[in-house]
Parts: C-alpha cells; structure tokens; sequence
C-alpha cells in the first residue's frame, strides 16, 4: 500500500511539472520573431544614426525605449523618470603650437593632432626617444630595451614591409600592433608621456575644429599624441630623410633634439542617459533581477551609418520584447516575486560608461541584486564556430564566475525549455578575446553581482555599417531570447537568492 502511495504521489508531481513547464511556456510564446524584427527595424533604422553616445540619434533610441516602457506599463527606475542622466565629457582644440628646435611647425603641413589624444598643457623636451615602427607582436618589440618612462617616444607609422607603399594602400584595423591606437597603447604601458608619428601623408586638407574622445570621468586624459612629416621628423632626429622609407635605416635610442608641443582645450559637458523599467515583485520585491542591454553604438562617420543590428540594436530589442513578455505575464496573475529591472545602457561601445555609471550610483541595493542577464549580439551566426548545431546555439559567459548555483540553474532550465548548445568556451580564463570584461555585465560582476553574459560571437560585420537587420537570423534570436525568459523566470521566482560562494578574480 504504501508503495502504492509513494507512486501516486510521484505522478502527481510529474504532472504538476509538466503542467508548469506548459504554463511557462505558453507565456513565452508571446516572444515572436515578428515582434523582434518590428522593434530592432527602428532600433537600427537610419533615423537612430547609429545612436552614438550623446548624440541626437542616441538621444532618439532613448526616448523610444522610454516611450515603450511607458506603454508596457513599467515603473520608472529613477525618481525623475525613465532615464538615468549621467554626463560625458569632451575635450576640443582651442589652440596648439609644435615647435622643433625652435621653429615652430605648420598644422596640417607639418604636423597634426589625433582627435583621440589631444592632451592638454605644455610640453617642452630635449630629448626623444626612437622607437622605429612601435611593433609589439609575438614576433618582435620594438620597445625592448628602450627606456621610455617619462619620455616622448618617436614612432614611424605602419610596419616596415609598407613603408614605401601609399598611404591610401595600407589600412589597418584598430587592434592591429600596427594601428596608431595599439602603438599608443604599448608606448604608454612602457612609461611614454607623450608619443610622436611620423606619417607619409602630409601636407593634409584641413578637416576644421578637432573634437577629443569622449570620456566619462574629467581628468581621465589620454596619453598626447602629434603627427609630424618625415621632413619635421629629420629636423626632431637629426637625420636626412628624403623618403619615408629611409626611416626603417634610423638606429632606435635616444636622441638629444628640442621639442616644444603646446595645447589649449576646452572641455564640453554633454548627456547621456540609461533607460530603466521596473515590473515590481510581490513578496520578494526588495530583491532584484536586471535584464540589461547597451542601446548605442558607433553613429556615423561623415555620411556612413554604423547601424549596430546585432551591436547591440539585437540586445536592446530583447530587453524590450522581454519587458512585454514579462508585463504580459503579469497581466494574466503571474507576477513575479522579486522585481525586475529593465535596463538598456548607452556608453558600451566607449567603455561600459552607462553601466558603469550605474554600478557607481545604484538606484537598487547591488547586494539584493540577484543576477544580471546581459543581452550583447544575439541575432547572428558566428562563422568561425565550425562545430555543433549554427542554428540552435549560443555562447553564455560569466556562469561560473561567483555563484555555484548559476551554472547548474541554467544548464537545468536549458534542459527543461530550449534545448540549445550552450557553449561556454569564452569562460576560458585564458581567452584572447577576454569576453567576459568587455560588456555591460561586467560592472556588476565586480561588485559581487552573479552574471551571465547571453552572446551570438562576431562576425565580418562587427563595428562596420554593414551590420544592418537584414542580416539578422530572427528564428535563431528568438530561441536565445526565450532562454533569457526562462532563466529569468526562474531567478524571480525561486525561493532563495542564489549563492555568491566563488571569489572576485
């Protein structure tokens, strides 16, 4: 009898399971891809202007957000609304005066500035340090055994094997050792306080008043950075040089010269602003679940859209579909226990300024905080992923990271509702590409907050204006965005918040 019991007790429960599982997904049904290619074809329409941030087009793409946010019935996250205000800050050129041994050069003849790395004060050097072309690749350094700290450094543009080629035949994307960003970089890790190009393109067509990067914290200044031609740069070494090619012949060292490089900025406050929408919780509503995505992307350059589809125009539209879904839901009765946090963040693609900015002033206690799911490129197919299922896939990053419990709670969820590969082999502490520090989860993960990172991988369109929605796979989405549903279900509405056990690396 009692075996009899024990048996029909178990059936009873695998009903009631199974009954769940039907429930839940019949509210996530209400994701379609049809809705989420609605929303992401004005997210990254031409109207948005590749929502650069503090921009106008980014300033559009908040106030839609805001607007659906409004519509769906959301709390506003702020006491003053829907958006988080938070400033940037720019730098543009006043006045600048470069002078070599006492002859002051000509902008644009002689010399130029790089919007990235104008600098602000005086300069006054007599000496230099040459450091040939700055390569720093598994092949060779070319600051090995040069002392650089505290020194201006001298680098030639490009690579050597190109030094007789045009300037028009050699481009090189900005993560190449050859890129002037990268050479910068490894001049300012080895100590240089200011770093000097010699480039082949001069005399140059003004472009009119130069603009700085924008930087989200004053007196965060880049390294300086002065282009000069190879007649300035015979004049700083000491050499003749009659072609730029003649500088692969120049000895690395220091040279005894006297540089003199004067700026005058003006710095310029400008606004951006994260989107936040709250679905309040019942019994457990003083804990938090965020859903997060960054709306902006990389604007436009002269006429050229950067439309960011998939980055992050495909995140952003999750968030949103995942608000309605959710809102949806709790129309019907099934409100969440804990609250849920909507946020789609601007600023990602200059650093994770937005959420960085949140971590910093937290409108929700960061210790009630239970997870952020970070939606960042889910509407494509990694072409170099040449294993598994393409169409039923997706990288999750961060799940091992600080809590015991998230991996084995999402491997669980995935095995009940979706099915997918989940492929976590950007969890890797030794990845290259270093995923898992390089979007918007990853200011709550240094605060302790349990993190997982939902990822499609790149592809040949990442960062250029050829990420547009048509190239979206919206099938594949949709599997992606109803795994986030599921999870997040789950974590709003399970009994205990997870556990932050595995320590801070």
């Amino acid at each position: 009898m009692r075996r009899i019991i024990l048996a029909c007790a178990m059936l009873a429960t695998t009903a009631s399971f199974a009954q769940s599982v039907k429930k839940i997904q019949k509210l996530a049904s209400s994701i379609k891809a049809t809705e989420l290619k609605e929303k992401l074809s004005i997210i990254a329409s031409a109207e948005m202007e590749g929502r650069e941030t503090a921009t106008a087009g980014q300033k559009k793409a908040a106030a839609y957000i805001e607007n659906y946010f409004k519509t769906l019935g959301l709390q506003p996250g702020t006491a003053d609304g829907y958006q988080m205000q938070f400033p940037v800050y720019q730098d543009s050129l006043a006045s600048a005066v470069v002078s070599i041994n006492g002859k002051a050069l000509a902008m644009n003849t002689d010399f130029s500035l790089s919007a990235n790395s104008l600098g602000n004060g005086t300069w006054t050097e007599d000496s230099v340090v040459f450091a040939s072309f700055g390569i720093v690749d598994s092949l060779k350094n070319d600051f090995k055994s040069l002392s650089l700290k505290n020194k201006w450094v001298v680098i030639a543009e490009g690579r050597a094997e190109d030094a007789t080629k045009a300037a028009s035949e050699v481009s090189y994307n900005f993560r190449s050792p050859a890129s002037p960003f990268m050479k910068m970089m490894q001049a300012r890790a080895n100590g240089a306080k200011g770093v000097i190009i010699i480039a082949k393109d001069f005399p140059r067509n003004s472009t009119g008043g130069i603009k700085g990067n924008m930087y989200l914290k004053q007196g965060n200044k880049s390294t300086p950075v002065v282009y000069i031609s190879y007649s300035a740069a015979a004049s700083l070494l000491g050499k003749s040089l009659s072609a730029f090619g003649d500088i692969a012949s120049i000895s690395t060292g220091s040279y005894a010269t006297n540089f003199s490089y004067t700026c005058n900025t003006v710095t310029n406050t400008l606004q951006s602003s994260n989107v936040i929408g709250v679905l309040p919780g019942t019994d457990k509503k003083e804990e938090y679940v965020f859903i997060t995505g960054h709306y902006d992307h990389l604007g436009k350059k002269g006429d050229v859209i950067y439309y960011g589809a998939d980055d992050d125009g495909s995140g952003t539209t999750s968030v949103i579909e995942l608000a309605e879904a959710f809102t949806a839901a709790a129309k019907k009765g099934y409100q969440p226990r804990r609250s849920i946090v909507f946020m789609t963040v601007s600023g990602e693609e200059k650093g994770l300024w937005g959420s960085e900015y949140y971590a910093a002033h937290p409108i929700f206690p960061l210790d009630k905080t239970v997870v952020d799911l970070n939606i960042d490129m889910v509407g494509r197919i990694d072409p170099d992923r040449k294993y598994g299922d393409s169409t039923n896939y997706v990288y999750t990053i961060g799940e091992d990271k600080l809590s015991s419990d998230l991996l084995v709670i999402s491997d669980s969820i995935n095995k009940t509702y979706t099915h997918m590969e989940l492929d976590r082999k950007y969890n890797d502490p030794k990845d290259p590409n270093r995923f898992y520090y390089r979007s918007d989860h990853y200011n709550f993960a240094k605060n302790g907050v349990p993190v997982i990172f939902y990822f499609n991988g790149t592809h040949a369109d990442y960062h250029q204006p050829t990420d547009t929605v048509d190239k979206i796979n919206f099938d594949v989405m949709t599997k992606r965005v109803k795994l986030v549903f599921y999870t997040a279900w789950e974590m709003v509405n399970r009994n205990d918040m997870i556990k932050r056990d595995i320590p801070l690396k």
